[in-house]
């Protein structure tokens, strides 16, 4: 028979005072000695949180200001131009410049690739032919996402109108491509401090955790890579919401985070396990039908209008084959083995490698559920969050470099340990370099494809070290600093502090009603 799950101990709210501040000074080795240069770690006696302008959240912003200045100066060498012969000014793309200067960046090759430079187009109506008269041939339309194809032409249209101006003699001049990426860089970067604000007031007693997400070495990097930033701020300001017990505006924000780029939809799932096991379904219901329903409204004026544009990125993500970060990439490589699915023509799936992606994200699924019916302690949000995501990744077919940026906020949040986690995003961001030299191809002295290869090994057992710490931490709450410090699960929203009603122990479902747990509660009391 099931039997009634043993009690926890639910944590009593904690003080959210500047004196109750978690200080990673006196936390962190690493933190530690960054402090030095300015005095070293804050004293016993320092009066917290009474300076009238700099505080936790505002340091981190600037911190990220500086870093997103830094990250557009490493990308700038790929907006710069030239004379041509016809005096004509052109993008000084000459000599493998975008892997040598590694500056590269979507943003600028898709601004002409799906005909964003024509002011007649819209994404999802205008079509063109690749590989035209070939055997090849294939009609194309915008391959984003509803939200990043029409963040991508409204900043078109806003360098037609920065042209007009500068034609008119009111604004610097440029060639179309680089006002287009210098446009897209500001809305991105904002995006980024979102990301930044949205950590800060999600840690609550942790603020300054969110330094590790504004001076991250992967935002240095990518950035402006593409748009995953619009994403991330998206995901982490959804986090934050239900953090605040507000599931429905939660959902509002995944669903459209979703129709960015499909990760923030899979935070949906760990948040259903969570609110299962404490009972919480009404606000999982709430968030989950707010999702659908802003994804809906999203996505489904440009699906009725322009359907066969509309599922231009779910055919070419159907159709597309191992990329070169991925794990089974690495398989092939190394081994020879040609299985899954070698050389594709256009227009075939790579039915097996999809099916391999598809039933090992659901294993890894299935455990992450299982484990967070099974802990002794119902896991935190962000902990569980962190290791859909992070299994995704692994078990995907394309890893671009920029999907990274997916894991820093959920990893801050999960796993708050400096060195730990800047060991990591240092690492992964220098996969970067090689990759480049891989592209840059080895008659150009660039390095053989099993170089880049072996960093991306090094890169996945990087992740897979860190869910196995969040996994740690899990089974043994202990460990987990955020849990050490007195919290329970800070982004947890109606799930913080909360009590059991289903867990799965022993190989059965155990309920527990909400009398006997009301009763618990007053026994205790007396």
């Amino acid at each position: 028979m099931p039997t009634e799950p043993e009690q926890t101990t639910v944590p009593e709210p904690v003080s959210l005072d500047a004196a109750d501040r978690v200080l990673p000074s006196h936390s962190s080795p690493l933190a530690a000695g960054a402090t030095r240069p300015f005095g070293g770690p804050i004293g016993e006696h320092a009066a917290l949180g009474r300076h009238w302008f700099w505080s936790p959240l505002r340091v981190a912003l600037l911190l990220a200001v500086v870093g997103l200045t830094l990250s557009w100066f490493g990308k700038a060498a790929c907006i710069q131009q030239y004379s041509a012969e016809d005096g004509s000014l052109e993008l000084d793309w000459r000599s493998g410049r975008p892997y040598v200067a590694m500056c590269y960046s979507d943003v600028v090759p898709l601004y002409s690739a799906e005909r964003l430079n024509d002011p007649e187009t819209f994404p999802y109506k205008t079509s063109w032919v690749e590989n035209e008269d070939t055997a090849d041939e294939q009609v194309r339309y915008m391959e984003y996402p509803v939200l990043s194809g029409l963040f991508q032409w409204v900043n078109a249209k806003l360098t037609n109108a920065w042209l007009a101006g500068a034609d008119g003699g009111f604004l610097p001049g440029a060639i179309p491509v680089a006002i287009y990426f210098n446009l897209s860089a500001l809305w991105l970067a904002i995006a980024w401090l979102a990301t930044v604000w949205a950590v800060a007031r999600t840690a609550r007693r942790r603020p300054w955790d969110a330094v590790l997400v504004a001076v991250s070495p992967l935002m240095l990097v990518h950035a402006f890579t593409n748009f995953d930033t619009l994403a991330t701020a998206f995901a982490a300001c959804g986090v934050l919401a239900w953090a605040r017990r507000k599931p429905l505006l939660a959902g509002v924000l995944i669903g459209l985070g979703a129709a960015v780029k499909l990760y923030p939809l899979f935070l949906l799932g760990p948040l259903l396990i969570l609110c299962i096991r404490a009972g919480k379904m009404r606000a999982w219901t709430t968030a989950a039908l707010a999702a659908a329903g802003s994804w809906l409204a999203v996505n489904l004026p440009i699906a009725l209008a322009y359907p066969v544009g509309w599922r231009e990125f779910f055919r070419l993500n159907g159709e597309r084959g191992m990329d070169p970060d991925s794990l089974y990439n690495v398989i092939s490589h190394f081994t020879g083995w040609t299985g899954f699915d070698g050389i594709l023509k256009p227009g075939e799936s790579p039915v097996w490698l999809n099916t391999v992606t598809a039933v090992l994200f659901l294993g890894c699924c299935a455990g992450i559920a299982y484990l967070g019916l099974n802990s002794a302690i119902r896991p935190r949000f962000a902990q569980l969050g962190f290791l859909v995501v992070a299994a995704f990744l692994l078990t995907n077919k394309v890893w671009s470099p920029q999907y990274s940026l997916w894991l820093v906020p959920l990893a801050v949040l999960a796993l708050p340990r400096w060195r730990l986690l800047l060991g990591w995003m240092v690492l992964d961001a220098l996969v970067w370099a090689p990759r480049m030299f891989f592209y840059l191809g080895e008659d150009n002295r660039g390095l053989p494809e099993g170089w880049f290869l072996g960093t991306v090994v090094v890169r996945d057992l990087a992740v897979v070290a860190l869910c196995v710490l969040v996994i740690r931490d899990i089974r043994r709450p202990a460990s987990d600093p955020v849990r050490a410090a007195g919290d329970d699960d800070p982004s947890g929203g109606v799930l913080d502090r909360a009590r059991d009603v289903v867990v799965y122990r022993g190989g059965v479902f155990s309920r527990r009603s909400p009398v006997v747990g009301a009763r618990a509660r007053a026994g205790r009391a007396r």
